[in-house]
């Protein structure tokens, strides 16, 4: 029988990391996948029971070669958490091309063929579960990060879809959807925050925590924080004419 395993994607830093520490210290075996080898290396040595993976799933065929060295191993997901991602900030028309495509093909294509590739053995055994990263930046379009939000209200979509499908096979799909969060994210992006953003951001521990409560309540969508949850729901109060505006004269 293949051995159960937690896959983390993104797992070199931030949010990853938590996850794996927080899921290792649940009793989960994992297997870790991000591009930087040497810091997944030092994270399996301290956690245990763990499998590191250096993976590009920006790659063509990523994650189909990574769900063959799973198979290799005998490993089968029983939790899939879709973390691995990352944001530019900028115009859209300066910014460049190729990393725009990139981040289409990490948030949403890599994240889209892995749940893909491990549903049908969870429907097969009728349990599993499916955490996917998706942000407040889902709920609202986003001036200078316009492709960014976009991949996020991609994923709570496609999250919330799939919560709906394979519940009635026994498996739980979630979005978790943060807000400002104390990571490299704002550094990747090309910002550094400001003093509302460094204020409004969350620890990623805790982001992690609330995140994984999902999983015991099978909630679709979870927004750690009060003021993401209200943020979350401008749509449904402001003009999305107005609502645009405000977004792009801040940095989430």
């Amino acid at each position: 029988m293949a051995s159960p395993v937690a896959l983390i994607t993104g797992a070199s830093a931030g949010l990853g990391v938590d996850f794996a520490r927080q899921l290792s210290a649940e009793g989960h075996r994992l297997v870790l996948v991000a591009r930087r080898k040497d810091r997944l290396d030092a994270l399996a040595a301290e956690l245990g029971n763990t499998r590191a993976i250096a993976c590009d799933l920006a790659a063509p065929r990523a994650a189909a070669r990574l769900m063959d060295d799973l198979a290799t191993h005998d490993e089968a997901v029983e939790l899939l958490v879709n973390n691995a991602g990352f944001g530019l900030w900028g115009r859209f028309f300066e910014l460049d091309a190729k990393q725009q495509r990139e981040m289409i093909d990490l948030n949403v294509g890599a994240l889209t063929d892995l749940c893909r590739a491990v549903a049908p053995a969870m429907v097969e055994r009728g349990r599993g579960a499916i955490l996917n990263l998706a942000s407040t930046a889902a709920f609202q379009p986003g001036p200078r990060m316009a492709v960014y939000f976009a991949t996020k209200a991609y994923v709570l979509s496609l999250t919330e879809a799939l919560h709906e499908e394979l519940k009635p096979h026994g498996i739980k799909v979630w979005a978790l959807c943060p807000g400002p969060t104390r990571t490299e994210f704002g550094e990747v992006a090309g910002f550094t925050g400001n003093g509302a953003f460094d204020r409004l951001s969350a620890d990623s521990a805790s982001v992690v925590r609330a995140g994984l409560k999902g999983l015991d309540r099978n909630r679709a969508v979870v927004i750690p924080g009060l003021a993401n949850k209200a943020g979350a729901q401008g749509h449904r109060f402001l003009p999305r004419s107005l609502l645009r505006k405000i977004t792009g004269k801040i940095k989430l």
